[in-house]
């Protein structure tokens, strides 16, 4: 017999809307199922907190002093991947892709191999990796290093990632459209199953739009590393509201965006919409300034979410996470927090093809996150198994839990009871 958990009293977000329902969990799966005719082994009151698929990262570059770029030895590589992804977990997190910036092919070839999709005990899951370069415009290079940017000219995907073992754990990949063969490269990409999105790139509009219509479908930090919108020349931006709708990623951290610009693209294409930290390996630290490392030599200034080459304004990733760029995008452009969520989750599965999560419906792996009516994290659930939960919420948990548990015990005995009774019942026509 299945062993089903009930949720219910929950307002669950489902593409962009809420809904008041109750769900269930088979535990040996850890899937959504539909509503069992037995009763359920174990039943959890979510008390109307707010229910949301578990939060994708699709755009990370490291934290807690951990950068992805940095090996020294596998092992030592997965402690930190595994670091990580705990740490994500409590930010509501329930899967994320690993980005690598532009660095030599021989560390892509290292590191690649060890990013293949797996699961981490008590963390969030690693899905692959998100290759930011190398085929990107030095024009637009931001903080990354010139030096270590390619023309697809004069690359290929085999000379620059490696073999088959490192082309499997590589996901999507950012580039430049009017690079070299970038017209060429897009389709080739593609047809391996990896996703390609245009950024880091002084495109105009058409070049773009060319890009599109050969297979590439995301625009990596819309706004950031492009050149600007404008009336007459929108550039690469403007093809947020195009027919191709595009899917696009913004940095909600009050930094990279300003708030107008973040609501009109938002409001441009809500289901095309993904919201991404960018964050990179000071997240999660003190203030100030900090060494560089071989993607970024130079020291780098953290103030709050922050963080910039010192001496210079070139900002230099965020210290952001996607829970703060949910809240954010629901304050800043007044969305709902159920449309808000969808960016982080829903629309993140969607654009990666990725069918067991990003949906709390029959079928997906039971990964959400509980949030209050602020959109703060207060549990996050991965495969129907609690890895989260705030103390305020653990104190207040306990209690509903229990005399949840008593209830349903009720209910168990009441109904034993009524098919004791029958049965009795049943021999003592027999006998007649």
């Amino acid at each position: 017999m299945a062993r089903i958990r009930a949720f219910t009293n929950a307002k669950i977000c489902t593409r962009g809307k809420e809904i008041s329902r109750d769900f269930y969990v088979d535990l040996d799966t850890g899937c959504i199922v539909s509503e069992p005719y037995e009763d359920p082994l174990s039943v959890i009151d979510m008390q109307n907190y707010i229910i949301a698929p578990a939060y994708q990262e699709l755009q990370i570059n490291g934290c807690l002093g951990v950068h992805f770029t940095t090996f020294e030895e596998p092992r030592s590589y997965l402690n930190h991947l595994e670091t990580v992804s705990r740490h994500l977990v409590s930010k509501g997190v329930g899967a994320f892709y690993v980005t690598l910036p532009p660095v030599s092919q021989n560390l892509y070839r290292k590191i690649l191999p060890h990013l293949k999709p797996q699961a981490f005990a008590g963390g969030a899951d690693l899905l692959g990796a998100h290759c930011e370069g190398p085929w990107l415009n030095p024009l637009k290079k931001g903080a990354h290093d010139a030096n270590l940017m390619q023309n697809p000219a004069e690359s290929s995907v085999r000379s620059i990632y490696g073999d088959n073992e490192a082309l499997s754990s590589l996901k999507m990949v950012t580039l430049a459209p009017e690079l070299g063969n970038s017209q060429e490269l897009i389709p080739h990409l593609t047809q391996r199953g990896i996703v390609v999105s245009l950024g880091h790139t002084a495109a105009d509009y058409d070049t773009g739009m060319r890009a599109l219509r050969a297979g590439a479908t995301m625009l990596t930090h819309v706004y950031n590393a492009m050149n600007n919108f404008s009336h007459r020349s929108p550039g690469v931006a403007g093809l947020v509201s195009s027919r191709e709708a595009p899917y696009f990623s913004l940095i909600a951290d009050g930094v990279h965006l300003h708030q107008a610009a973040l609501t009109m693209a938002f409001r441009a294409n809500r289901e095309r919409c993904i919201l991404i930290s960018d964050a990179i390996e000071l997240a999660g630290l003190r203030d100030g300034v900090y060494p560089g490392h071989a993607p970024v030599p130079h020291p780098q200034r953290k103030s709050m979410n922050r963080v910039t080459i010192e001496g210079t304004d070139t900002l230099v990733g965020s210290c952001v996470n996607v829970e703060e760029c949910v809240r954010n995008l629901k304050r800043w452009s007044g969305c709902s927090l159920a449309e808000a969520v969808r960016c982080a989750s829903e629309n993140i599965a969607s654009l990666m093809n990725d069918r067991e999560r990003g949906i709390i419906e029959e079928g997906r792996k039971a990964d959400f996150v509980v949030l209050n009516d602020k959109g703060e994290v207060q549990q996050t659930w991965l495969k129907g198994e609690k890895l989260y939960e705030t103390d305020m919420m653990s104190h207040s948990y306990a209690l509903d839990h229990y005399q949840m548990q008593l209830m349903l015990l009720e209910q168990q005995n009441k109904k034993r009871l009524m098919l004791a009774r029958k049965e009795h019942e049943d021999r003592g026509n027999e006998g007649q």
